[in-house]
């Protein structure tokens, strides 16, 4: 029987505690999941404390579906995902870009909306002269680009 996720609030990170209430899953499956599933790397801060990104959350669901809800094994479901991600590689190098079916991501309206305050309040006279001398670093545009496509990968798998 699924278990009815709550829905990924709209933040850039989240702790381990967050990702297991979010995919209802202990931390220590999560750290278990992190050795055998390449692609989970969680950013580890001071103390080796864990910060999961919305991509990592979207991948952890994805794999929690197919142990729990499907019934793969571990190995199973390690490669289940990598065919996945596989055939969303040969599909995106067709120039076939799946439309149907796509999943919806659940946002937080509470925390979405104090998310757009916070952008409205950049906008201000002094804010634009802050961000007018700011410097774009090439590295972190590459690392977005990076993440946004894995997203769209995880949005994609199995579709």
């Amino acid at each position: 029987m699924e278990k009815t996720l709550p829905p990924i609030p709209v933040k850039r990170y989240f702790t381990i505690g967050e990702v297991g209430e979010l995919c209802g899953v202990k931390p220590h499956v999560l750290r278990y999941w992190e050795q055998e599933f390449t692609q989970l790397r969680p950013m580890k801060r001071r103390g080796n404390r864990r910060y999961y990104q919305h991509h990592e959350v979207l991948m952890i669901r994805r794999i929690r579906d197919l142990l729990y809800d499907q019934g793969f094994t571990i190995s199973g479901a390690r490669n289940k995902l990598q065919e996945l991600v596989q055939g969303e590689r040969d599909r995106r190098k067709a120039g076939v870009v799946p439309l149907e079916g796509m999943e919806a991501v659940e946002i937080d309206q509470e925390e979405f909306d104090a998310a757009i305050h916070q952008e409205e309040d950049k906008t201000s006279p002094e804010a634009e002269s802050k961000a007018a001398a700011r410097t774009v670093d090439p590295s972190q545009l590459l690392h977005l680009r990076r993440e946004l496509f894995e997203i769209r990968e995880l949005l994609t798998i199995g579709r």
